[in-house]
């Protein structure tokens, strides 16, 4: 809860508390609680902005005030409530006071950790067509394929710039997700008031140097800033950070001329079903995401050249390109690397790998890799007998980490949404701050061992510091 959401509900108990004290007992200036409650209530609403978890506390508020009111207006105390009416008004105050508490407890305004970097961060959002690829997923023939594309960097921010938020078009992005999760359409509308440590389109810092490249792609049914805060470490760590937007794939998108897509479901058949055609669906899919990576790859050297945005010219050192995918998007990126020089490494999250054709089976990876496990029981045991393929075929080092107390849900921003994600399927036991930091240590690492030439102790074998990760690695 934030500061003054705290004082409020506090004062609110005291307040009811104070309508049974008998008068003899209660010092004068308890009556004016529930109108100093009143006061920093109006203060919130301006410094803080409503939420609707909010709104029982509100409503109590202004309750507690008008039950108060008459003895402020009379100059004297109120008697203090009596006989049935008291035992069933405090009992309902009460029960109120609780949901009032309760509601932004477990749905906080999530505040997303500090980068561990040097850099502050800027961001810049484009909208890029893919002219020579038609739209595969599109009912009009004539659609090419296009994509939103976020890129995180390492900024100057203006003094007093103010940065940004976690999901831009929260309007259509907020009902999609709270569909996606059972709930009433209004549940994430919060998430508008969350604080990044990302500026929008702030200048490039100012350094002699180029930045190595990560290539950020989600999973089926996630979304272009599903691992915001990973993209703000990687950015304030020295990195140009990548996120796809896979276009009928993610859950949302939102085009810049206001265009929505949502996500086609008649892209993969339903879990579980096994009939000819199935295997080809997602094969296509994770091809999809494939060519969007490479498209990607592709536009990169055009802002590097200039071409795009000034700002990035010289600036993408495209010798050091590493690519990061989380389930579907953890198994495409396994794809792409295969097929791509420009792929110098390569870290696949809970990879859905059942789709990827038997020529990237049986052939080894050339880069070094990293593949990160959960403790999820979505997969079945073809697919994990496909990630130990992989992870013992691959021709450079490799690391495969097993997370406990990870599911598949942790690979992003959503451990630290709610205290209630517990609940959620596919959410681990793991703490949500621990889970991130466990996922974004080891990534940093792996980054910056292969495109920094910067070892790290994380990576030379299990370390005390996160027991969490049950480490193996091998060498060519």
């Amino acid at each position: 809860m934030r500061p003054l959401e705290i004082i409020v509900v506090l004062l609110n108990s005291v307040a009811i508390l104070a309508l049974y004290l008998p008068v003899r007992f209660k010092p004068r200036w308890f009556g004016f609680l529930p109108s100093l409650s009143i006061c920093i209530t109006l203060v919130h609403l301006v410094s803080e902005h409503y939420r609707w978890q909010m709104a029982p506390s509100y409503l109590l508020t202004a309750g507690l005030f008008l039950l108060t009111l008459p003895g402020l207006l009379k100059g004297a105390e109120s008697p203090p409530w009596r006989g049935i009416w008291a035992v069933v008004g405090g009992g309902l105050a009460f029960v109120w006071w609780l949901v009032a508490a309760a509601l932004p407890i477990l749905l906080p305004v999530p505040r997303l950790p500090a980068p561990p970097g040097p850099y502050p961060v800027g961001s810049v959002v484009y909208d890029w067509i893919d002219t020579g690829r038609a739209e595969s997923y599109s009912t009009d023939p004539d659609d090419k394929r296009e994509l939103m594309v976020q890129i995180w960097y390492p900024a100057t921010p203006a003094p007093g710039a103010e940065t940004g938020p976690l999901i831009d078009h929260l309007d259509v992005a907020g009902p999609a997700m709270a569909q996606f999760l059972g709930a009433p359409s209004f549940t994430l509308d919060h998430l508008s008031l969350v604080r990044t440590h990302t500026y929008p389109n702030a200048p490039l810092a100012n350094t002699a140097v180029s930045f190595p490249v990560v290539i950020y792609s989600h999973g089926y049914l996630g979304y272009r800033t599903a691992s915001f805060n990973a993209m703000e470490a990687l950015a304030s760590s020295g990195y140009i950070a990548v996120a796809i937007g896979h276009t009928y794939g993610e859950m949302f998108t939102v085009f810049s001329d206001g265009r929505v897509v949502l996500n086609n479901p008649a892209i993969l058949p339903p879990e579980g079903r096994r009939q000819p055609g199935d295997q080809a669906a997602g094969e296509a899919l994770e091809a999809t995401f494939v060519a969007d990576e490479r498209f990607v790859m592709d536009q990169l050297e055009r802002l590097n050249a200039g071409q795009l945005d000034s700002r990035f010219a010289g600036k993408i050192d495209l010798q050091r390109v590493g690519l990061v995918g989380v389930s579907t998007g953890g198994g495409s990126i396994v794809w792409a690397c295969h097929l791509d020089v420009r792929c110098k490494a390569g870290l696949a999250m809970d990879g859905w790998y059942e789709p990827l054709p038997e020529t990237v089976l049986s052939e080894p990876l050339r880069q070094p890799f990293m593949f990160m496990q959960s403790e999820t029981k979505l997969w079945k045991s073809d697919n994990l007998a496909r990630l130990d393929e992989l992870y013992q075929g691959v021709g450079a080092e490799a690391y495969h980490l097993k997370l406990t107390g990870v599911l598949h849900y942790d690979f992003g921003d959503y451990p630290l949404v709610t205290p209630l994600s517990a609940l959620l399927p596919e959410r681990g036991a793991l703490d949500g701050e621990r889970t991130v930091q466990v996922i974004n240590s080891h990534m940093l690492a792996f980054f910056d061992k292969y495109l920094k030439d910067q070892p790290t102790p994380l990576l030379n074998g299990p370390s005390p510091d996160y027991p969490e990760a049950q480490f193996d690695s091998h060498s060519p």
